[in-house]
């Protein structure tokens, strides 16, 4: 019998790990205004050796006060709540000065809820469906913890495609912070826009994925941006690349 193939990179399961290899516990917060979610995800989570809820909150502001007083590292955000929606929080916790670990992942009702476009403009690292299976909430927060953006290639693309309403219709002037990026990683930034992955950049580029993965991380250093996520919806805004325009 064939070994089976690897699984795409949306799909593993990464731990986090210290320099010394010892399993590192993943500090998570819970932010939805139905505490029976909540007590869901936490028994879900709290089963994982190296994940701990470490708060719970029932709306944005309050989710802004568990961030500073606990310092999660990844905080599972829900979209539509009172006082403060989840759009909000995720900008106001990711959002410019902020230097704290924690990073967003959101929960949405339904796929490709429209607010969820407005939340990975906000410094969100990816999101989930709230019916998604045990597994995969799992999956999503050591995603997320590692500093990957939890959507596949396929679904950056989708996603976008599918509000290219919302972000700019590419007549707008490119901004001058794309004057700091090399031809190289223009191209990169475009090809990461169309949701293709380092494999397939590297397959289209006829380079290798070391290169392309050091030129990602050139481009996210560069443009001040946190993950592919934000660089995809980075080079919309910025008129880089046109909605259903394939990135050209």
């Amino acid at each position: 019998m064939g070994l089976a193939p690897p699984a795409p990179w949306w799909r593993r399961r990464p731990r986090a790990q210290s320099r010394e290899g010892a399993l590192v516990t993943i500090r998570v917060l819970l932010v939805d205004d139905q505490p029976l979610l909540r007590t869901g995800f936490r028994m879900i989570l709290e089963a994982e050796q190296d994940i701990a809820v470490v708060g719970e909150a029932g709306d944005g502001l309050q989710a802004q006060d568990q961030v500073r007083a606990l310092q999660p590292d990844v905080v599972l955000m829900d979209i539509r709540m009172p006082r403060m929606d989840g759009v909000e929080a995720t900008r106001q916790i990711t959002g410019p000065g902020r230097d704290g670990p924690a990073k967003v992942l959101v929960l949405t009702t339904f796929d490709l809820d429209e607010y969820v476009v407005e939340a990975l403009r906000a410094g969100a690292s990816g999101f989930l469906l709230k019916d998604a299976p045990a597994n995969e909430l799992v999956q999503a927060i050591r995603v997320v913890a590692a500093g990957e953006a939890m959507l596949a290639p396929s679904i950056t693309r989708r996603l976008l495609d599918k509000y290219s309403a919302h972000l700019p219709t590419g007549e707008e002037q490119v901004p001058d912070t794309l004057s700091t990026l090399t031809d190289r990683e223009v191209e990169v930034l475009k090809l990461v826009a169309r949701g293709l992955s380092n494999a397939e950049i590297a397959a289209d580029l006829f380079v290798s994925e070391t290169t392309v993965k050091t030129h990602v991380g050139h481009v996210l250093t560069k443009l001040g941006l946190r993950d592919r996520v934000q660089a995809a919806v980075y080079a919309y805004e910025s008129g880089l690349v046109r909605p259903g325009a394939n990135g050209q």
